[in-house]
């Protein structure tokens, strides 16, 4: 497997002169990056701000602008880049056009493209995007018509599709702090759940129920529970309806995981709990309130569960043993 390095590039005309934004864009993300032009709307000032990771196999741009035209056409297409693209509306309203066909995408709709034909993409009012792009020959091998799919408008109830930009945007986050085997197996993930989006090839389908689908779910809960394990109330059934799926699922996925909500979450908060005792800014707080801000409610229960996970009790660790804070 080959190894998957990330790299993010940020940008923002926050930083720019009003009259330099537009050649700037154009120059190192147009021509550049995206390989498309740019017509911003007359007599409203350009504003836009990017975030990108390319990654093999696949890259996410989640981005925002101030109204504009955005076409891929000309010069652009001769430069014989395929990749299909799906992009994502996040707020606002669009106008798509391509292949002979417009298309108005709504919040949280969206729709596929393919890079070998003229496209434009259009906004009357300032809006936000999020855009994957894989190659086709990859679509094509995961996907039951690649080409049908394209220009059709994915509604925004679509289940595969909701998980697909929660988890694709999660990556954009945390993607460069990833190591390189989790970060290959996220590319895979995502590809799963996109072929599931667009409608998988029969012969794939099952692989990406169980491989992209489930391990997308996982990684989200995951990542909400650390979030969010600071709150006592936090429940596997609360989880499991942010993530759109029952309780029992939801434990099935942390069980074949060879773990359970609980015992996860617990290890999450004894981990920032030690985190803080380590902190040389907590060592006057009282082992009870660093206890009590990660999310456990017992302060016995607390104590045990440290010392059994890290051989230590909470004042072993920060090193004031003789010392009674609590």
């Amino acid at each position: 497997m080959t190894e998957t390095c990330a790299r993010i590039v940020e940008f923002s005309t926050d930083f720019l002169p009003e009259e330099d934004r537009i050649a700037y864009w154009r120059e190192h993300y147009g021509h550049v990056m995206l390989r498309v032009d740019l017509e911003p709307a007359k007599d409203v000032t350009f504003q836009a701000c990017m975030t990108s990771l390319s990654l093999p196999g696949l890259q996410l741009i989640e981005g925002s602008a101030s109204p504009a035209r955005i076409s891929r056409t000309g010069q652009y297409l001769a430069d014989g880049n395929d990749d299909a693209v799906l992009a994502i509306n996040q707020t606002g309203i669009a106008s798509v056009w391509s292949g002979g066909r417009e298309q108005i995408l709504r919040e949280q709709e969206a729709i596929l493209l393919l890079g070998n034909e003229p496209t434009s993409f259009q906004r009357t009012c300032p809006g936000r995007s999020f855009t994957l792009r894989v190659p086709r020959a990859l679509l094509r091998s995961i996907v039951a018509d690649a080409d049908d799919a394209a220009m059709r408008v994915i509604p925004r109830n679509r289940a595969a599709l909701g998980l697909l930009s929660r988890y694709a945007g999660w990556l954009l986050r945390v993607g460069t702090s990833l190591d390189p085997e989790l970060l290959n197996l996220s590319v895979r993930h995502i590809q799963d759940v996109l072929a599931l989006t667009l409608g998988a090839a029969n012969d794939f389908k099952e692989v990406a129920r169980t491989r992209g689908l489930r391990a997308a779910r996982l990684k989200l809960a995951k990542a909400y529970i650390i979030e969010q394990s600071h709150r006592r109330q936090i429940s596997v059934g609360g989880v499991a309806a942010h993530l759109c799926v029952t309780p029992r699922y939801l434990q099935r996925l942390f069980e074949e995981d060879g773990t359970t909500f609980s015992e996860f979450l617990v290890t999450q908060r004894l981990a920032q709990a030690h985190r803080r005792l380590c902190e040389h800014e907590s060592i006057h707080a009282a082992i009870s309130t660093i206890a009590y801000d990660v999310g456990f409610g017992d302060l016995s229960y607390f104590n045990r569960r440290f010392r059994r996970l890290y051989g230590l009790t909470p004042r072993e660790v920060r090193g004031d043993g003789m010392i009674n804070r609590s």
